[in-house]
């Protein structure tokens, strides 16, 4: 997951500095007024989004593996103490009645 993660953050910076390059070029539209900064992370947003659902399909499909592994994981382990639970319930009230 933090493999995908890491991914995924070079492909915005990588985006965000020809992003970058592009408007102080003038290659690009430069922001209204003062939000040249946010106009700059707004596009790389919007171009790295589309090339991390591509490039990065692969390992998207690992991590979610790992999620849903620990997913199951955790069920099992709710299940087994609710039952431990009910046991404990059972008996208690066996013993509550026995008196």
């Amino acid at each position: 997951m933090l493999r995908y993660t890491l991914m995924r953050l070079g492909i915005f910076v990588g985006c965000l500095v020809v992003v970058w390059g592009l408007v102080y070029s003038g290659l690009a539209p430069r922001g209204l007024g003062d939000s040249n900064g946010l106009w700059i992370v707004t596009l790389a947003l919007l171009l790295s989004a589309p090339i991390s659902l591509v490039v990065l399909r692969k390992e998207r499909d690992r991590a979610s593996v790992q999620v849903v592994r620990r997913v199951d994981r955790m069920k099992a382990s709710m299940e087994a103490n609710r039952s431990q639970e009910d046991s404990a319930d059972d008996t208690g009230r066996a013993q509550g009645q026995a008196s």
